[in-house]
């Protein structure tokens, strides 16, 4: 039987590139869709083509069985356009949500949260096979304090209680994986999490001993936060959806499962072993 065509957008970030990584050391013939030059493995095809632009995606969908979606967009503008032109190539998707989605920690109005409801719904609706993988937080968020750890040996940001169950990218693409190139998660909303709750102020720590050297947290106001953030060029609705519902979840954490082990076999990652494999970054 002739394996799948897959095609994964945001092949270049973390997760995305987990997936083509996996997939290809599998021997799944796996393209990647990309909109500029990039370095894969020999093997993996790389087709331009952009989700903004679903006209362009032809070439790329082109014998394509299945596809891994990142949307990079904080509206769900054009992904019904998109989501018709997976569906003239494509049999499945299998689409990174959130874990927020369908919690009751979902608001309206929330920026996040919306598109990608919006995502599920248009997927389902769309007649394609489909799983939406619902993770916690990206424990490769926290690369967004590499500049700082490199020129100055702390992390100054708000909510140093704050814990979550980070997910490394390569658990949530094992996880797609099985979605890809299985059955077991057709119609799925797996919640996939890391495996403890790690607060950001250990989260620093544990950066600091795999690099070797002091790293210290520097607590800020919360109102001072978003205003750094607004100011350094994140866009004000991201910001101000983000930040207060991350402090919501100081005494209203996110849950902690084990739906990674129970889908691939292997126990989530710990952001411990996330920050050894990431120590160079900070470095």
């Amino acid at each position: 039987m002739t394996q799948p065509r897959i095609l994964v957008t945001g092949a270049t970030g973390k997760v995305g590139g987990a997936v083509v990584t996996r997939l290809h050391a599998a021997g799944v013939p796996v393209r990647a869709l990309v909109r500029g030059e990039a370095d894969f493995p020999e093997g993996v095809q790389a087709v331009r083509g952009d989700l903004g632009d679903p006209a362009s995606l032809g070439t790329a969908l082109e014998g394509v069985d299945s596809v891994f979606l990142v949307w990079p967009f904080l509206s769900a503008e054009g992904a019904s356009d998109v989501i018709d032109a997976i569906g003239k190539h494509a049999r499945r998707v299998v689409y990174l949500s959130s874990a927020g989605v369908g919690s009751e920690k979902e608001k309206p109005g929330e920026a996040i949260t919306m598109f990608h409801t919006e995502l599920e719904r248009l997927i389902e609706a769309s007649g394609l096979e489909w799983t939406a993988l619902r993770p916690t937080g990206f424990a490769s968020n926290t690369l967004g304090w590499a500049e700082e750890v490199r020129t100055t040996g702390a992390v100054r940001a708000p909510l140093a209680r704050l814990a979550r169950p980070l997910i490394h990218e390569a658990d949530m693409a094992a996880v797609a994986v099985q979605a890809l190139t299985t059955d077991a998660l057709l119609g799925a909303r797996p919640l996939i999490t890391g495996p403890e709750l790690i607060t950001q102020e250990r989260q620093v720590a544990l950066i600091s001993e795999a690099i070797g050297r002091p790293v210290r947290f520097e607590e800020v106001a919360l109102d001072e936060a978003i205003e750094q953030m607004k100011a350094a060029g994140y866009p004000a609705e991201l910001v101000e959806a983000v930040l207060p519902a991350q402090a919501e979840m100081l005494d209203n954490p996110e849950p902690v499962n084990d739906e990674v082990e129970r889908i691939t076999g292997t126990p989530a990652r710990s952001f411990q072993e996330w920050a050894v494999d990431h120590a160079a970054d900070f470095r």
